[in-house]
């Protein structure tokens, strides 16, 4: 093992020996390296004269461009967009991104967390975490609806077991017994395991109740508290898109931070879909766990193991999409233009509820509870979904995702308030026409 990893590993022991206990043998491997980065770092703060270290190209002092990459580039210069970035991210970024979430979930006031490393969009934060944390074997909680690439990055490339519980009760809220009932068999046969939780979640749109966040941290810290080292990793891709009174607004992460000794909780969050820039793929990792001494010296032993895993992995995300990113946080109307977008996105939702209210539709699906996010999706009693999303694209030029034999997966989110009525009622004869 390298000495630097070792290191690290002290750390980490030192401050919370069950958290060194979750990491991945990767994990436990990494360190980020020092050799030509520390080298160039120091020479950047002191080669005066002359500088030879980096490799990238330079010219009378400055990063070497064509022409015709600048000038599709404007308000950012060739330094803050050309150049490499730090493989844990821009500094000003993490920092700004940290402030914001403290004010995003103001109940976290006053507990620590680490500063948040910078990756190539959540789905390379869920890969660079399974890197960090996921040994093959190592079981892995999930509802019954998800988002596939989980299975793809958990399961095909890590080589972990997805477990599956049911998602809903029969009146429509969350299932939080059956998540319970399925954590306390998997606890009873297995020293870790690791839970993810998606809120908004794809593909239901559907964000927990304050009291159902409450119940799903109480389940996770007893599983804690009874000796199973726990992994809570918290999908927030969606953060913020809540349209309901009564659901939770904070990422679940704030109720799970500091709880237990034996419960790391991972937030994995970004500006694509909050910010609404999906191709700059900027998003972030960030750890909340308890931790004795001192606990800038814990987080900045993950920091340096899951930034040496993305210097492994791609080196670094884009700098320039992080200076974009940085540049639009630090706009005094980010905020306003954010609430502006997030209206839109509620009144197209708003106007999805109110038009399946209508009983016509009654016999053709059922609608799965949504409050939040991108998506909805509906229960098909009739027909079969895949068949029917054939039909409808090749009869009607409409684009739906099947989701197994019944569901039907809808994005509202790229669909116009006025399209919504007609695009049920489109679903409907469809169905009408297989059922013949």
């Amino acid at each position: 093992m390298n000495p630097l990893a070792s290191h690290l590993n002290e750390l980490i022991e030192e401050a919370n020996p069950r958290v060194f206990e979750m990491l991945s043998d990767i994990g436990k491997n990494l360190f980020f390296p020092k050799g030509i980065l520390s080298q160039s770092a120091e020479a950047k703060e002191k080669a005066h004269r002359l500088n030879a270290t980096i490799g990238i190209a330079k010219e009378k002092g400055r990063p070497m461009v064509l022409q015709s990459i600048v000038d599709s580039i404007t308000g950012i210069m060739p330094e803050e967009s050309l150049t490499y970035a730090p493989s844990y991210g821009l500094p000003e970024l993490r920092s700004v991104w940290r402030d914001a979430l403290f004010k995003k979930n103001p109940s976290m006031e006053g507990r620590a967390v680490s500063l948040p490393v910078v990756t190539n969009g959540i789905t390379h934060g869920i890969s660079v975490f399974a890197d960090v944390w996921i040994d093959p074997g190592d079981v892995v909680l999930l509802p019954d609806m998800m988002w596939g690439n989980y299975n793809m990055i958990l399961s095909v490339r890590k080589k972990a077991v997805i477990r599956q519980y049911n998602l809903f009760t029969e009146d429509g809220g969350y299932d939080v017994d059956a998540l319970a009932e399925s954590l306390r068999h998997e606890a009873a046969i297995n020293d870790k395991v690791t839970v993810l939780l998606n809120f908004p979640q794809n593909p239901s749109g559907y964000t927990v109740t304050e009291e159902e966040a409450e119940r799903i941290a109480d389940v996770l810290t007893g599983t804690a508290q009874d000796g199973t080292n726990l992994v809570v990793v918290c999908d927030d891709a969606y953060f913020g898109l809540v349209y309901e009174n009564g659901i939770l607004r904070e990422s679940i992460f704030s109720r799970l931070v500091g709880r237990h000794e034996r419960l790391l909780a991972v937030k994995l969050d970004g500006a694509t879909k909050e910010d609404y820039v999906w191709g700059l793929r900027v998003g972030f990792i960030t750890y909340g766990c308890e931790a004795g001494g001192d606990p800038a010296l814990f987080y900045d032993a993950l920091e340096r193991k899951t930034a040496g895993c993305v210097r492994g992995n791609i080196s670094n995300a884009s700098h320039l999409s992080q200076s974009i990113v940085l540049k639009a946080m630090r706009d005094p109307d980010y905020e306003a233009q954010k609430k502006e977008k997030y209206e839109l996105m509620r009144r197209r939702a708003e106007k999805i509820k109110a038009v399946l209210a209508d009983e016509k539709y009654a016999s053709a699906w059922d609608v799965y509870p949504f409050n939040s996010g991108y998506f909805m999706c509906i229960r098909l009693k009739t027909v079969d979904a895949e068949r029917l999303r054939i039909h409808l694209l090749d009869e009607y030029g409409v684009g739906l995702i099947a989701l197994g034999e019944t569901d039907l997966r809808v994005a509202f989110s790229c669909l116009e308030e006025d399209d919504v009525q007609a695009l049920f009622d489109i679903v409907l004869a469809g169905v009408r026409d297989l059922e013949g």
